[in-house]
């Protein structure tokens, strides 16, 4: 860039006095300077401007407004070159720069911000991308917690429907649990009771043998004073032994008007268990006797219309009998 040339400098005359705005009669003639664009080109490294001898202190604000705004351009030029933030520059109120600047007249004492006047183009350019990159980068954040929080309310409801499946399953695996305790309970009730039946057994025993149910308990018929029967009889032919059912004490032993011959045997919870229309009595009174001994034979004494052993049990001393049939079964005997 070529170097800008120097104004021609106006006839200078020296005077003794001086007064700004005064027209002076004592220098002249003067010639009038206009500024050129080569005039004003910048100089290559440095701005120059030319000094002024004498007076005209108007030509020197102009060339100092002209001087200033090169001065900005070339700041300007050296922002975008740098690659530096822009720096906000002010313009100062001196006279005649702002008609080099814009048409429009700039207000007295007012400044007019430079920090956008030297960004380069491809700094605008890297704003705007860096700008476009926070936002995306914003949105990407509020979609990643997004999903973060669907994520986490979908392992919350896969957990709690974990849970909900374990305590079902617990719940039915404790069910399952209680019934199978209850019915190993009662498998073992019934094993309990079939022990405790064949362990009676060996200490109960059936009155007598080769016979059949001829009449059961609480039957009615006109063949008894009360209108039912009030034991068991065992049909068996006349003659055939009968056995006592448990230990005890023979507490009664011969003749009962309607019951013919008659034995009662005391058991040692005071049960009674009464033998009648015997052929014949084997034991006395008083005697103690053992499951299965012999205490008479089956006859047909007294009321009875055939040879059978009619038998009653008492319990508690009470005179009307219980079932014979039940007791019986209870000790694990099967009449």
């Amino acid at each position: 860039m070529a170097s800008n040339p120097p104004a021609p400098e106006a006839p200078f005359k020296p005077s003794d006095t001086f007064a700004y705005g005064e027209a002076r009669t004592d220098d002249g003639p003067f010639e009038e300077w206009n500024p050129t664009a080569e005039s004003l080109r910048p100089v290559r490294g440095r701005h120059r401007v030319s000094r002024q001898r004498g007076g005209g202190l108007a030509r020197s604000s102009t060339v100092l407004g002209v001087g200033v705004i090169a001065a900005v351009g070339a700041g300007g030029m050296a922002t975008a070159q740098t690659g530096k933030p822009p720096v906000s520059i002010s313009m100062p109120d001196l006279p005649h720069v702002g008609s080099l600047i814009s048409d429009e007249e700039t207000p007295k004492g007012s400044a007019t911000p430079l920090s956008t006047l030297g960004m380069a183009e491809d700094e605008a350019e890297e704003g705007s991308a860096g700008a476009g990159e926070a936002l995306r980068t914003r949105i990407m954040a509020q979609v990643e917690q997004q999903q973060i929080q669907a994520e986490t309310k979908a392992a919350a409801e896969a957990v709690a429907a974990a849970e909900k499946q374990a305590a079902e399953a617990a719940a039915k695996a404790e069910k399952e649990a209680e019934a199978a305790k209850k019915k190993a309970e009662e498998e073992a009730a019934k094993k309990a009771e079939a022990e405790r039946l064949a362990k009676l057994a060996t200490q109960y025993t059936l009155p007598t043998s080769s016979y059949t149910i001829s009449s059961t308990f609480g039957q009615s018929g006109a063949y008894w004073s009360s209108g039912q029967h009030t034991g068991l009889d065992f049909a068996a032919p006349s003659g055939t032994l009968i056995k006592a059912v448990h230990t005890g004490t023979i507490t009664s032993a011969g003749w009962d008007g309607s019951y013919g011959y008659k034995t009662v045997l005391t058991l040692d919870d005071g049960t009674e268990i009464w033998y009648a229309h015997q052929s014949s009595i084997s034991v006395s009174v008083g005697q103690q006797v053992n499951t299965g001994d012999v205490i008479g034979r089956v006859g047909s004494t007294g009321n009875s219309t055939g040879a059978h052993l009619h038998l009653e049990v008492h319990t508690g001393g009470a005179s009307s009998g219980i079932d014979p049939m039940a007791w019986l079964q209870s000790k694990g005997l099967n009449p």
